[in-house]
């Protein structure tokens, strides 16, 4: 792991809502503890009530996922907007379903920026067709389709920092 690939996930990290992230590989040790993790601390001195914080995470270890989870959930009733399902699910509002990111990292739609984008709203999509890549740690990693449909709407920008399991698309299935 080198100096470059740290300050990203510093950055990654920073973005997210997680307060202490450690790291241990063969040769390399590392803890990161992030504004959220002193912000907590210090309104507990500040309330003088005790805070409890809970353990830290296992430690990170990204899988190789090339392709999102895609589930399917009931619509809401009677609601104009969907609710989320309960677990890992992904949101549907009437007839479409979200594809969800599969890990953390930057959201590009295309391999380059003078190539042309892998998915558009309205192209219609099918099983293995990717749709976007996300860069973790230097690591490009295209996220394919597991549904056949039609794009609906792009739920994120270009180069933009995405979370784990952050709506990526909006999807008619077909």
């Amino acid at each position: 792991m080198d100096f470059q690939q740290i300050q990203e996930l510093i950055k990654l990290l920073s973005e997210s809502s997680i307060g202490e992230f450690k790291l241990e590989q063969e040769d390399i040790k590392l803890s990161i503890r992030t504004k959220h993790y002193f912000d907590a601390a210090l309104l507990a001195k500040a309330t003088a009530q005790p805070v409890s914080f809970a353990p830290p995470p296992p430690a990170l270890h990204l899988p190789p996922p090339v392709t999102p989870a895609v589930q399917s959930a009931v619509p809401a009733a009677n609601t104009a907007v969907a609710k989320p399902a309960a677990g890992n699910e992904t949101e549907t509002s009437g007839k479409t379903i979200t594809i969800k990111s599969p890990m953390i990292g930057t959201f590009y739609r295309s391999s380059s920026p003078d190539k042309p984008p892998y998915a558009k709203i309205g192209d219609e999509i099918s099983p293995g067709k990717v749709l976007c890549i996300i860069e973790a740690m230097k690591l490009f990693n295209e996220i394919e389709s597991e549904l056949s449909g039609r794009i609906v709407k792009i739920l994120v920008e270009d180069a933009a920092p995405v979370e784990y399991d952050q709506p990526l698309f909006l999807v008619e299935p077909i």
